[in-house]
């Protein structure tokens, strides 16, 4: 049997050392946890995704009853990419959530498995790695392209 080793570059920062535009993003996904409908989880999840041109769309996540019937923030953000402006690339995702208390999580939160794939596809369909900032009040992390979340994805190749 052998080792395969796998690494992930991901770096913790505070906001203050972002860019200007990261800052906005992260910013945005703050916003964004507001308009979240959570009545079953009350865990509220905000996210904001830049685009090749600049345009800002946000996302949230919205349950529902039957559980499945619910979308993360992430997808809901990057659906409505593809379905507004499916010629621009992202190039840029930024998440940040609310616990059950309505406060920011102190932590980052990363996305789920189906978010992570849903990331891949997106990266893989505009050819581009996306950069990810995982907002927390204790430090954000950032990192370019999903394969630092997910390693080894499912993808054609």
């Amino acid at each position: 049997m052998k080792q395969l080793p796998i690494k992930s570059n991901i770096f913790e920062c505070q906001m203050e050392e972002l860019t200007d535009v990261e800052q906005m993003l992260v910013r945005r996904a703050i916003q964004s946890t507001d308009t979240s409908y959570a009545p079953y989880s009350h865990f509220h999840v905000g996210a904001a995704l830049l685009l090749a041109d600049g345009t800002v769309l946000p996302g949230c996540n919205q349950e529902n009853a039957a559980f499945p019937s619910g979308l993360c923030a992430e997808r809901s953000a990057i659906f409505a990419a593809g379905a507004q402006h499916p010629d621009l690339a992202p190039t840029m995702l930024a998440i940040a959530a609310r616990d059950t208390t309505g406060n920011l999580t102190r932590k980052p939160v990363s996305p789920c498995g189906t978010c992570r794939q849903v990331i891949i596809e997106t990266e893989t369909r505009y050819g581009r790695q996306l950069r990810i900032l995982l907002y927390g009040q204790d430090g954000v992390y950032v990192m370019d392209g999903i394969q630092n979340l997910m390693p080894l994805s499912f993808t054609e190749f």
